[in-house]
């Protein structure tokens, strides 16, 4: 689902201090931020949009002209600033997260995107994504788990979550020097939690990633593979009984595209039998962001 927007030009102007007429400006010079327009014409901008002006304006506030701040915002700087570490900060952006679930679980969507709002003017965009809705995903998960609720409260919060990580994962800017990617989901595999995290990780190192998600027909998957030309496909298993699966299908792909580099991570990789990873251990990424920076430069150097 797009996210839609939901604040109007008079609106943001108020909450940023600034003219509407600098807005368009902007808008028309330097392409950074593109509200959508209702069927009367007029400017509707979302969280996420807001969330990047105000950057922008206490860039400006700060003594940088708004060309200089939109250059730095797209070398990848509107991501890496993160709030000072303290108790506080971490207490309260748990407590937002609770807020966000118990409105969730309770079906009240306006109340948990007011809530959102209120993270993107307290935090970071790489800290809502990581430390609120990533975090989210995974208590609901659980909670379904241990049948502490039902499929449709499952079915909803996660589609929620889901629909929010994606959005903003694509406000990160990629690097047109850097090869393309693409990040799918195993075979028969179906929760994406760890393929957001793991594009999320993609995208700020600056790879351009083509996500495709689950549910994608092989036949279908290679077809995408014949058009994009990648340097790397990424798959992530979560169910163990998915992964050798996975494993022997990136196998296959890799004698039919044998100049692609293909990984396999996710939790159910912890699983499977020693001798299964003996047999894979070039498709496998790791578990931790060093060992996938240590994969990634291996395969990038070897092409």
């Amino acid at each position: 689902m797009p996210s839609e927007g939901k604040y109007n030009i008079k609106a943001v102007s108020k909450m940023l201090g600034i003219q509407a007429g600098t807005l368009r400006a902007w808008e028309r010079r330097y392409s950074i931020v593109k509200p959508n327009r209702n069927e009367a014409g007029h400017r509707l901008y979302t969280d996420e949009q807001v969330y990047i002006l105000k950057w922008l304006v206490s860039k400006v506030n700060q003594g940088f002209t708004i060309s200089q701040a939109v250059d730095v915002a797209q070398n990848g700087e509107l991501y890496k600033e993160v709030a000072p570490f303290s108790i506080e900060n971490t207490d309260r952006a748990a407590e937002m997260g609770n807020l966000i679930l118990e409105a969730l679980l309770s079906f009240q969507e306006k109340k948990a995107n007011d809530l959102l709002s209120q993270a993107f003017s307290m935090y970071n965009l790489e800290k809502v994504i990581i430390d609120i809705l990533g975090t989210l995903l995974v208590r609901v998960g659980h909670l379904w788990e241990e049948q502490k609720i039902t499929v449709a409260h499952e079915h909803f919060t996660s589609s929620f979550l889901r629909s929010k990580i994606g959005q903003l994962i694509q406000w990160l800017p990629s690097d047109p020097y850097l090869p393309k990617v693409i990040a799918a989901c195993g075979v028969d595999e179906e929760h994406e939690l760890g393929l957001l995290m793991f594009t999320l990780f993609l995208r700020r190192k600056g790879f351009e990633v083509i996500y495709l998600g689950h549910g994608i027909p092989k036949r279908d998957f290679e077809v995408v593979m014949k058009e994009v030309e990648p340097k790397m496909v990424f798959f992530s298993c979560t169910i163990a009984e998915n992964s050798k699966k996975t494993l022997e299908w990136a196998n296959s792909l890799k004698k039919e595209f044998p100049n692609t580099a293909i990984g396999v991570g996710g939790a159910a990789i912890n699983h499977i039998s020693s001798e299964t990873q003996e047999k894979y251990k070039s498709f496998l990424i790791g578990n931790t962001k060093l060992e996938w920076d240590d994969w990634i430069a291996q395969k990038l150097k070897n092409q």
